[in-house]
Order: C-alpha cells, then structure tokens, then sequence
C-alpha cells in the first residue's frame, strides 16, 4: 500500500524486518517502557511483520501477525508517536488485515491485546472487547476478537 507520505510493506528482508524492529523498540522500549525481552520474543520468525516508511525510508510504524492455537493474532502495532492520528495507524491496520485475508482466507478468528487508546481503532473494523480489561506488561489492554 502506497500513499504520498508514506508506504507499507511486508517486512520479508533482513533490512525491512530491522527497520520494524526499530520503530517497535521506540515506541515499546523506550516510549512504553516495556521490558525489550517481553517485546521482541520466540515469535519473530514465525509471524509476519510489516513496516511502515516515510517519503526517506524511515520506519515510521509496524505490526505482525501469527497464528496461534486460539486463531490468528494480530500484535504489536506501533505507529512513531509524533505521527498518530494522521492514518497510519489505519491504514496499517487494513494492510494487516488484506494480508490475512490474502494468506489464510475467510472464517478465522482474529483477535488482539488492544491497548486502551487504541481500541476505537480497532473496534471502526469490526473488532469486539471480549472481557475484563486486563494489564499486560504494566498497559492497561482489552482482548478483542472478529470473524474475518
């Protein structure tokens, strides 16, 4: 996905998985103070990532996804906290959500850990709060769920 100010891309180089690595590092690490060995985990290899570049080829935002036991989980989306509120947090969210459709199809339960400010986000495409709000290394989070 292409727009003037910035392009998404499927993170399937060294150099792209990077640049998704270092805008999460920002905004979790040191933004959100999560521990770097609960926000870089066993899943890197297995999930599929995307980055999000501006017009130099920054990293301005990411996210993965991967399929678990309970469906397909949607995680780690991240979006440069300067640029919030300008799309991009959409649109990455609709590229994550083509590319699902595009490599496992319909019918599946997709769920998430939506932070708090981020649950309307996620709740315009259709997601539900499952349950309690919960904290989850130390962020208030609800569970969320959709049939794709």
């Amino acid at each position: 996905m292409t727009n003037r100010q910035f392009e998404i891309k499927l993170a399937d180089t060294e150099e792209l998985q990077e640049k998704a690595f270092k805008i999460r590092e920002e905004v979790f690490v040191v933004e959100q103070r999560v521990d770097k060995r609960e926000e870089f985990d066993e899943f890197e290899n297995s999930a599929r990532h995307f980055v999000v570049l501006d017009r130099n080829g920054d990293p301005i935002g990411a996210s993965r996804w991967r399929r678990t036991d309970n469906g397909i989980k949607m995680e780690r989306f991240a979006v440069k906290e300067s640029l919030r509120g300008t799309g991009i947090g959409q649109a990455l969210v609709q590229a994550t959500l083509d590319d699902i459709k595009e490599e496992a199809g319909t019918g599946n339960m997709l769920y998430m850990h939506a932070q708090l400010p981020a649950v309307s986000l996620y709740a315009r495409f259709g997601f539900q709060k499952v349950g309690d709000q919960f904290s989850e290394c130390d962020i208030l989070h609800y569970k969320m769920q959709l049939i794709n």
